[in-house]
């Protein structure tokens, strides 16, 4: 059962939309070369990086990065020119992306052109290929400068050997891991995941020779291993041993998805295996299959008609951290702040007031937030009291909540930068039945 269940997990993350992706990558090349190398050509010069570059990509990926090699002439005359020369080339090449995409939103930021598109936006980077295989690109910012270097296709080659000697497992759980830190809010890029998913399996041979059968120990392992790590700065690129930044804390929430993990292998039934996994990976791992009277029920149920995901009103794409915490107060008198004292006293008492606001939120403005507040169990069903809508905030980031019936409740706030939604974070709210 499981085995079926990680393997259609997989294809359910597989990118959707890879056709129109292409078709993208494909117009933007042939534009550049036609400007900058006078040839005709929708490949040459073009190297597709980042996830979707490394097949590491999923469903719904909104960033996508390319490289554009650039002929040596045009840097000899970029970087003699008085002012920034870096500035200047990305001018010039937004200029080029304006001609093909004369209405789209085309923007030039610090290293890259991003051009916009309805439901992805690809990152342009204009670069010269070196002897040793590496790019040289500019950085606009502080006056500009040409002092830097990236090596993907090194990091490529190196990801594509190691996912063939660990029987392709390492890029699905790459997949995977951005499934759940899509759905968790755990503030990592994709090449972070990339890069510590190498290590795991460069410290775990075991896994090589694995399969399906073996991802609910495998998933529980990575989780682990990542929940586990000391929190630094940086960790070094596969291949090209470059700095990979860290953007936040992940180590808490991994810790807790290894437990889940845990849950689901003691698990006895596989309704629970699967209720435990859906909670660690989200609405892309798939469901047992139900018979139809049972499947028409759940449909018909009343979460069902009545609570929104994110996913469906905007691209996930968690690239910053967010953390929200609950101030309860009773009688107008502030008792504590939940998310410290949650594992002490796990329920709340019915009456207190409850206000969620943001305490750390490290994405560059301007965003917009919205908040979803959940209702769970018989109770909140039998009055009707579900809830579960996406809200908008009124400005004050904070939602303000009281304890008026028990059960298992949840708060999630959400954070959306162009279109994207960036940064989550949720608290679970158990309020005690009388």
């Amino acid at each position: 059962m499981s085995a079926n269940l990680f393997e259609q997990f997989r294809t359910n993350l597989q990118v959707a939309n890879s056709a129109a992706i292409s078709s993208s990558y494909r117009a933007i090349t042939k534009r550049l070369n036609r400007d900058f190398w006078d040839i005709d050509s929708e490949e040459q010069h073009c190297l597709q990086v980042g996830s979707y570059g490394r097949h590491t990509a999923i469903r719904d990926v909104s960033d996508l990065d390319m490289v554009f090699e650039l002929p040596q002439s045009v840097y000899d005359r970029v970087s003699s020119v008085n002012g920034n020369g870096p500035s200047q080339l990305l001018q010039e090449v937004r200029k080029s992306l304006k001609e093909r995409y004369p209405t789209s939103d085309i923007r030039a930021a610090q290293q890259v052109v991003q051009v916009h598109f309805e439901k992805y936006r690809i990152e342009v980077l204009p670069a010269f290929k070196q002897a040793d295989g590496r790019y040289r690109y500019g950085d606009a910012n502080d006056g500009g400068s040409w002092d830097n270097y990236c090596n993907p296709r090194a990091e490529i080659n190196a990801l594509n050997t190691q996912n063939k000697t660990s029987n392709r497992n390492l890029k699905r759980v790459c997949k995977m891991l951005r499934a759940w830190k899509n759905k968790h809010g755990a503030p990592m890029s994709g090449m972070l995941i990339d890069t510590l998913v190498s290590r795991f399996f460069q410290e775990n041979t075991s896994y090589n020779n694995q399969s399906y059968s073996s991802y609910p120990a495998l998933t529980r392992d990575v989780f682990a291993f990542l929940g586990n790590l000391a929190e630094q700065d940086y960790w070094l690129a596969p291949g090209s041993r470059s700095r990979v930044q860290t953007k936040g804390k992940f180590q808490r929430k991994a810790k807790k998805a290894a437990t889940k993990c845990q849950d689901a292998l003691d698990a006895e039934k596989d309704t629970k295996k699967v209720k435990l996994w859906k909670e660690v990976f989200g609405r892309r791992f798939p469901s047992l299959q139900t018979d139809s009277a049972t499947k028409a029920f759940v449909e018909a149920s009343q979460s069902a008609k009545t609570e929104q995901f994110i996913e469906d009103l905007y691209p996930v794409d968690i690239q910053y951290s967010l953390d929200i915490e609950c101030i309860v107060a009773y009688a107008g008198n502030e008792e504590t702040r939940y998310r410290f004292m949650e594992s002490v006293f796990p329920w709340l008492k019915i009456g207190r007031s409850l206000t969620f606001r943001i305490v750390n939120c490290n994405v560059p403005e301007p965003y917009e937030i919205f908040w979803k507040v959940r209702n769970v169990g018989a109770v909140a069903e039998r009055r009707n009291m579900i809830r579960g809508h996406i809200t908008r905030d009124t400005g004050r980031r904070q939602a303000i909540e009281t304890t008026s019936f028990g059960g298992e409740h949840f708060v999630e706030c959400y954070v959306i930068k162009d279109g994207i939604c960036v940064a989550r974070d949720l608290i679970d709210v158990p309020i005690e039945i009388t």
